[in-house]
C-alpha cells in the first residue's frame, strides 16, 4: 500500500462529501454555459493555474473554456517573481482587460489559500461585471490565515459558490522525515473541475445539445478546426 495513494483516495471521498450541496449548483451553472454557448473563464496563479489549464483545449475537454494563461500568473518566468506578482493589487485589471468577458459567462477562480490579491480582485471584477463566480479553495487554510492586503475579503467570501478542495494547510497530506509533503491541491482541483464538466455535459446532452468537445490531436481521422474557428474570437489563447 502506497501512503500517497490511500491519502488521495481519502481526499477525493472527502471532497465529494464536503461539497454535496454545492456540486449540483456548480454543475447546473456549467451546463447552462454549454447549452447557451457561453464561455467558462478559469483563473488561478502559480500551481492553481494548472487547474484552469486542465479544462482548456484538451482531448475530451470542452471547447467553450477560456483559461487565463498570461505569463505573469505562471512560474515559467520565475517562481519567486510570480509569487510576488500575485500579491500586488491592481494587476488583475491588466489581465481582465485583455480578455473578452460577457456578463452571461461563468467564472471559476482557483486559489488554495484564497488570500492573495490577484485571485481575490479577479473574483471581485467578475462579480461587478455580473458574472457568476465559483471559487475552488481550501476552506481550512483560508480561514486560518489573514488576507495579504488589509481590508480585502477572502476569495470564499466573494464567490457566489464555493467548492472546498479539502486540502490541509500547507498543501500536504503526508509527514515524511518531519516535513509536510504529498501535495494535494492540484489533484483535488483537477478532480473537481473534471467532475463538474462531465456532469454538466450529461445535462446538456440530455437536452439535445451537440457538445463542443475536442478530439485528441494524436488520433488520425479527427479535426478540431471547426471548434477553433467557432471560439477563436472569444478565447484569447486559441
Amino acid at each position: 500500500m502506497y501512503e500517497y495513494h490511500q491519502a488521495t483516495k481519502n481526499l477525493l471521498d472527502q471532497v465529494i462529501a464536503t461539497n454535496k450541496k454545492s456540486f449540483p449548483k456548480a454543475i447546473e451553472w456549467m451546463a447552462k454555459t454549454i447549452i447557451e454557448d457561453r464561455i467558462i473563464h478559469t483563473f488561478g496563479t502559480g500551481h492553481s493555474h494548472m487547474i484552469g489549464l486542465e479544462l482548456f483545449v484538451r482531448a475530451g475537454g470542452l471547447g467553450n473554456v477560456n483559461a487565463f494563461l498570461d505569463s505573469i500568473v505562471m512560474t515559467s518566468e520565475g517562481a519567486r517573481r510570480s509569487a510576488e506578482i500575485e500579491r500586488i493589487s491592481g494587476v488583475s485589471k491588466v489581465l481582465w482587460d485583455q480578455h473578452l468577458i460577457e456578463t452571461e459567462d461563468l467564472f471559476i477562480v482557483i486559489s488554495n489559500s484564497g488570500r492573495n490579491a490577484m485571485p481575490i480582485e479577479m473574483a471581485e471584477r467578475a462579480k461587478a461585471n455580473g458574472n457568476k463566480v465559483i471559487a475552488i479553495t481550501s476552506m481550512e487554510q483560508s480561514k486560518k490565515y489573514p488576507v495579504r492586503i488589509k481590508g480585502q475579503k477572502k476569495l470564499y467570501e466573494i464567490a457566489d459558490l464555493v467548492l472546498d478542495n479539502c486540502v490541509p494547510p500547507g498543501d500536504g497530506m503526508l509527514q515524511i522525515g518531519g516535513e509536510l509533503t504529498g501535495a494535494a491541491s492540484t489533484i483535488s482541483g483537477c478532480f473537481i473541475v473534471n467532475l463538474m464538466a462531465t456532469e454538466a455535459m450529461k445535462i446538456a446532452d440530455e437536452q439535445g445539445i451537440k457538445l463542443p468537445v475536442y478530439f485528441s490531436q494524436n488520433i488520425d481521422g479527427f479535426d478540431n478546426e471547426l471548434l477553433y474557428m467557432r471560439y477563436k474570437k472569444r478565447i484569447k489563447h486559441l
